[in-house]
């Protein structure tokens, strides 16, 4: 009998249907049997066909205001690589940091991670690893010379005598060692760079997809040696040179960057009163600053116009190039990612409207005897595990409604639970096939893969735990995580109805 009733929920009813939806995009997602975008769209197919959601509400999923501001920061970013102002940005910074091995890792961190919070993880990761190879071979030399000269030779070829012998060892294990050394040092700059550009890509909305999908459904739902150090900074020096004088299309293009930063900064910022006041409530969202400065792009000029032609018409006047066409918009933005944004829009909607979220969550029950702040750890902890073989888009697509569900059951705020597990899907770093920027360092030929995985394994401990520390201490405060908010209310549940909980008072009591 029982076994005959869960039958019915699950064939008969919608959320059987959505369910069945959700697992067959996840398996095509995780395995890549289809093209990620082709299979974003299947809601569009399997929704209006199966009854679960009509066209009209599936189809409007796929550009949400959400996916207008991802765009808007992708086609910034086509703006900045056209005109090589990142590349300036990098050099720059080396500049400043200095050539020391330490110094460098970390101006190479430092940079990446700047660079990932307006640009893709993996574009910034196939900018940084050039410089990083220049400078690398400047400081040491020929990798390969570099690998020959960490294997053991122990013994000295010919005969010159015990005491020869016993001071060519020594000196040969010296060197075996300087080039161990040299060589980790190699790694570490490789590693660094994929690990700070996802790092860096969670703390803007536009620099992961992850950290858009979580706005969009929250909308949607609720609404050391002098001589190889001076080489290495010529090479940097020599390359800084080259790019010349700051020309108009950079100064320009990092103006309307920090315009474009500036204003979604400002628009509504909470803690005091922001611009949008002066439209209609509601009315102006971060997608309008976007589009507006991307706007612009298409028709400001790239060079400086020439003043004389306004007094003289027959003076000669700087030929008009915008600082971008829509020809290189098309060539530089990843379309597909806009349409799995989408998908993932129209996953979560799906499952909320057939219920299907809030049939898992009260399923959960395991976890809502498990204390917030434990839950917060285990949650992000797993999502962080499963990124390792899945990509980060796929994994919070599937998983995001699930765990909003569950924090709406435990009357928790469900930012406390959305955030880390937003976080946590960027932080794969064990596997090459983890992530893009992984991938790409991976296919330099110098990294190995247990040099990845002993290196990611602390890299994700730590993550969890600082993301952890971060949401039982500043976080509470900073998004008020300690009450449990209106818009998670029911719509149909007064405000007396819904009790209060706060985390302290969970964490004694569970």
């Amino acid at each position: 009998m029982n076994f005959h009733s869960v039958h019915i929920n699950l064939f008969l009813y919608q959320e059987g249907k959505c369910l069945y939806v959700v697992l067959l995009m996840a398996v095509y997602w995780c395995t890549e049997a289809l093209p990620l975008a082709v299979t974003a769209m299947l809601p569009v197919c399997l929704f209006p066909t199966m009854g679960i959601l009509p066209s009209k509400k599936v189809c409007v999923q796929y550009f949400l205001e959400t996916n207008f501001l991802f765009l808007s920061g992708l086609v910034m970013a086509s703006a900045i690589e056209e005109w090589g102002l990142h590349r300036r940005v990098a050099l720059k910074v080396l500049k400043i940091v200095g050539v020391k091995p330490a110094w460098l890792i970390l101006g190479m961190m430092i940079t990446s991670s700047f660079l990932s919070m307006w640009l893709s993880n993996t574009a910034t990761t196939a900018m940084m690893l050039p410089i990083a190879n220049a400078i690398l071979e400047s400081l040491f030399g020929n990798v390969e010379t570099l690998k020959e000269n960490c294997k053991d030779k122990s013994d000295p070829e010919g005969w010159f005598g015990e005491i020869h012998i016993v001071s060519e060892q020594k000196n040969l294990e010296e060197a075996r060692r300087e080039a161990q050394y040299q060589m980790k040092v190699w790694k570490g700059f490789l590693i660094c760079i994929p690990y700070s550009a996802s790092i860096g890509g969670t703390a803007t909305l536009t620099g992961t997809a992850p950290n858009l999908i979580l706005v969009g459904q929250l909308k949607s739902k609720y609404d050391e040696r002098e001589a190889t150090e001076a080489k290495a900074t010529a090479v940097i020096d020599e390359d800084y040179k080259k790019l010349g004088p700051i020309k108009f299309a950079e100064v320009s293009i990092a103006f309307f960057f920090i315009l474009f930063a500036i204003l979604l900064f400002t628009r509504d910022p909470k803690f005091i009163t922001g611009w949008s006041i002066f439209f209609n409530k509601g009315y102006v969202s971060d997608a309008v600053t976007g589009v507006i400065i991307i706007s612009i792009l298409f028709f400001f000029p790239s060079q400086r116009p020439s003043l004389h032609w306004w007094f003289d018409s027959r003076a000669s006047n700087t030929p008009y190039v915008p600082l971008l066409s829509w020809r290189k918009a098309q060539e530089c933005v990843p379309w597909n990612i806009i349409l799995l944004l989408g998908g993932g829009f129209a996953m979560a909607k799906g499952c909320e409207e057939s219920g299907l979220a809030v049939w898992i969550g009260k399923h959960l029950q395991p976890l809502t005897q498990v204390p917030p702040s434990v839950a917060v750890i285990l949650i992000t902890a797993f999502i962080a595990c499963f990124t390792e073989i899945a990509s980060n888009m796929a994994t919070i697509i599937i998983f995001l409604p699930v765990i909003a569900e569950l924090a709406i059951h435990v009357k928790v705020n469900p930012l406390y639970f959305m955030i880390p597990a937003t976080t946590g899907c960027s932080y794969a770093f064990m596997l090459p096939v983890s992530t893009p920027p992984n991938s790409i360092a991976f296919a330099s030929g110098h990294l190995m893969v247990k040099d990845m995985v002993k290196t990611g394994f602390v890299m994700n401990i730590l993550g969890i735990l600082c993301v952890s520390l971060a949401m039982n201490t500043w976080g509470l405060h900073m998004f008020n995580l300690h009450t449990y908010p209106d818009w998670a209310r029911p719509l149909n549940a007064s405000s007396a109805s819904v009790a209060t909980y706060t985390i302290a008072t969970m964490n004694m009591t569970g």
